[in-house]
């Protein structure tokens, strides 16, 4: 199965591998994002090659994500973002050539210097999957890409869900940003 670099690098979510699990809803945005997240950004992708990240402030309580690949156009993807407890999350629409449903990823701020964006662990999701945890089923996302998995439960069982003590180790690093200089 190919990577879904294309839709989640944009949004830092870089996969190295594996199935994509999308939600048919986003998570509520209510909270305002932790200090330190706007800003500028950069790290370096799965090629090794410079990636500039600028979130911004958009409307209505969005966020917005700029990604420039080096030599490349830039990408824009608007994001919310949730606070349980002492847990960051965010979600994103994606593409319709990729299902047009939501991605969720976690993230922290590590002294106002790095932004490390975590990933779901897609066999973790698959079995709560199968234990009926949360809701949902296997879907064929995009040609050539393999099967997807789309989380069909509510916002507050996928909450409930992440925050669980129990899944503690669901969210695997995914990348490591560096903040830009000014």
């Amino acid at each position: 199965m190919k990577a879904w670099r294309v839709v989640l690098l944009t949004l830092s979510f870089l996969m190295l591998g594996g199935c994509l699990v999308t939600f048919s809803e986003p998570l509520p945005g209510k909270s305002s994002t932790p200090r330190g997240l706007v800003g500028s950004w950069i790290t370096k992708d799965a090629w090794g090659e410079p990636l500039k990240l600028v979130i911004t402030r958009a409307d209505a309580g969005a966020y917005k994500a700029v990604a420039t690949p080096k030599g490349k156009s830039a990408q824009t993807y608007v994001f919310n973002v949730a606070q349980q407890g002492n847990r960051w999350y965010l979600s994103a629409r994606v593409p319709g050539e990729f299902g047009g449903n939501y991605v969720i990823g976690g993230f922290d701020i590590v002294d106002g210097k790095e932004l490390v964006v975590y990933n779901l662990d897609v066999q973790q999701v698959q079995q709560a999957l199968g234990s009926k945890e949360l809701s949902g089923h296997s879907t064929e996302v995009a040609q050539d890409n393999g099967e997807g998995v789309l989380v069909d439960s509510p916002p507050e069982r996928v909450l409930a869900y992440l925050n669980d003590p129990a899944n503690s180790d669901l969210f695997v690093e995914a990348v490591r940003f560096k903040r830009a200089g000014k």
